[in-house]
């Protein structure tokens, strides 16, 4: 009996800056993904218009009724959307809430653990009660009082000043004298209308890539970041102003430590498919930034570099990705 191929469409774009990044990520799945076991596809979500992209680029529109595509009198649908949206929607719940409602199959997260884990305050305040640490923070809402003075004393300085909700360190300022925090609220408010002011750990900064691949969730690697910026920021990330290193240099007891609290991490949130979490060691003690829950697959990106080195094909992760997808639709 010969199976039908399975039809995949690769959903990348979004609505935030980093859709330039997704494309790229995009495309490497496309690349990699088995043509002898599906069909595969690009479908592009941008906020102005949502498009199925044939072999010649020519553009199809997307009928958002059931996320399918009409191409010459036909009407092609998806097995399975492979989601590498970064940022919103596809990064933060809403796209999965709408795949969910009318019963479309994709691969990663649910709707749940991805509005969780965009929320870097609530993500923090959950890992918390496993044990996870994290820096010492204050949480502010758009338009109330700051009282410089106070938020100095209490994390002191320097310190980090985040938007709450945004992703590729969009947002993101160092501050070193009191003076320069007001300016920075406004560059995290800009981002969103939450922010988080957080105390400065002062050590290593460790990307740790995780993923559940065949039924086990496994740690693919810990990659050391050394920026030539005052931090791992956007430029540091996408234009080549960092250094990775892969594996990490840490000895033994924190490379265990780290993997432990890292599965933990990712257990304890429920996550499923990509992930990338990133901390700062202080005395080979972990403290947790945040979580990716769609981290960037570009040939350039961390979590392809890890796979290759931890010893997994692009093409065995991406298929692995949409078999459990396949899987969790039949169960």
């Amino acid at each position: 009996m010969v199976m039908s191929k399975k039809n995949v469409a690769v959903v990348m774009g979004g609505y935030s800056d980093e859709y330039v990044v997704s494309l790229k990520s995009g495309q490497l799945i496309y690349d990699s993904l088995d043509r002898n076991l599906y069909n595969v596809y690009k479908v592009v979500i941008l906020k102005d218009e949502w498009y199925f992209l044939d072999s010649n680029d020519k553009k199809y529109q997307i009928n958002k009724g059931d996320f399918s595509v009409t191409l010459h009198n036909e009407t092609l649908k998806f097995d399975v959307c492979f989601n590498i949206i970064h940022g919103t929607p596809g990064e933060n719940g809403i796209l999965q809430a709408y795949w969910d409602a009318i019963g479309q199959t994709y691969t990663g997260c649910d709707f749940y653990q991805s509005a969780l884990t965009f929320n870097k305050k609530d993500t923090l305040a959950v890992l918390s009660k496993y044990g996870i640490l994290s820096a010492k923070s204050i949480y502010l809402k758009k338009g109330s009082e700051i009282n410089v003075d106070e938020i100095v004393e209490q994390l002191g300085l320097p310190l980090f000043v985040k938007p709450n909700q945004s992703g590729s360190s969009l947002g993101i300022s160092k501050v070193k004298e009191k003076s320069e925090l007001m300016k920075a609220t406004e560059i995290a408010f800009k981002e969103d209308h939450e922010i988080l002011i957080e105390s400065f750990l002062n050590g290593m900064e460790v990307s740790v890539g995780v993923i559940d691949f065949k039924g086990e969730t496994i740690v693919l690697g810990i990659t050391e970041i050394v920026s030539q910026n005052e931090f791992f920021d956007y430029e540091a990330k996408y234009e080549g102003a960092s250094e990775e290193i892969t594996p990490a240099r840490i000895d033994e007891e924190t490379r265990i430590r780290v993997e432990e609290i890292a599965k933990r991490a990712y257990e304890s949130l429920g996550m499923s498919g990509f992930s990338r979490s990133e901390y700062i060691l202080m005395d080979g003690i972990p403290y947790m930034l945040e979580m990716n829950t769609n981290p960037g697959f570009s040939p350039a990106s961390i979590l392809p570099q890890q796979a290759r080195h931890y010893g997994i094909s692009i093409t065995d992760l991406c298929g692995n990705e949409v078999e459990k997808a396949l899987h969790k639709m039949r169960s």
